[in-house]
C-alpha cells in the first residue's frame, strides 16, 4: 500500500511513521510526505528518511478550491492510496474525501467526541478533566466526527501542567498510530 502524510508543522508523529514503516512495522511504501508550510520542520523529518517531500501554501492559490485541486493532483501522481495526516491543520475538502473514501485518517489529541477542534489538549487541560487521550479515526466532512478507529487513554493528575499534559499525550500518540496503520494496511493487503 502507497502511503502519503500531510503534515503542517514539527513532525514528531510523522518521524514515528516513517520509523515503522523503515522498521517494517508497517508494510507499505511511504511514497509522499507533503506540507502546508514551506518551512515546517516535518520536511527535514522527511528528508533525513529519504521520503519524497513536496509543499505549497494556501496563499500560493486564488482560492481554498484550486489548492485542494493541486493537493489531489500531487496524491494521484504519486499512486497513494492511503491519506494520514500527522498534525496537517486544514479542513479536508470535498474532493479529497470523494476521492479517498475511508482512505483518509487522522490522529486527534483528545477522547473524540470530547474537545474537538485545534486545541484539543488545551480544551481538556482547561475543563479539568482527569482523563483525556487520543482518538485516531477516519476523516469526513466534519471537523474530528469521522468514526472512530482506536483511542488511547492518558490520566491527567492534579500536578500536571500543560506541558506535562501534552508530553503523555505524544507519548500515546507516538505509540498508537503506527500501531494502527499497520493494521488498515494488514487489512487492507489481506482483501487484495
Amino acid at each position: 500500500m502507497r502511503i502519503a502524510v500531510l503534515a503542517s508543522g514539527n513532525g514528531s508523529n510523522f518521524e514515528v511513521i516513517a520509523q515503522a514503516v523503515k522498521d517494517k512495522e508497517i508494510p507499505a511504501d511511504l511514497v509522499l510526505l507533503f506540507s502546508d508550510h514551506h518551512d515546517a520542520y516535518v520536511l527535514e523529518r522527511g528528508k533525513k528518511f529519504g521520503v519524497p517531500c513536496e509543499s505549497f501554501e494556501l496563499k500560493e492559490f486564488s482560492d481554498k478550491k484550486s489548492y485542494e485541486a493541486a493537493l489531489l493532483a500531487l496524491l494521484k501522481k504519486y499512486d497513494v492510496e492511503l491519506v494520514v495526516l500527522a498534525g496537517y491543520m486544514r479542513i479536508i475538502g470535498k474532493d479529497l474525501l470523494t476521492e479517498f473514501p475511508n482512505r483518509i485518517v487522522n490522529i486527534h489529541p483528545a477522547l473524540l467526541p470530547n474537545f474537538p477542534g485545534l486545541h484539543g489538549i488545551k480544551d481538556a487541560y482547561e475543563a479539568g478533566v482527569k482523563e483525556t487521550g487520543v482518538t485516531i479515526h477516519y476523516v469526513d466532512s466534519g471537523v474530528d466526527t469521522g468514526p472512530i478507529i482506536a483511542q488511547g487513554k492518558v490520566q491527567v493528575s492534579e500536578n500536571d501542567s500543560l506541558s506535562d499534559l501534552e508530553t503523555k499525550i505524544h507519548q500515546v500518540e507516538h505509540q498508537l498510530y503506527p500501531q494502527v496503520l499497520a493494521d488498515i494496511v494488514k487489512e487492507a493487503n489481506s482483501k487484495l
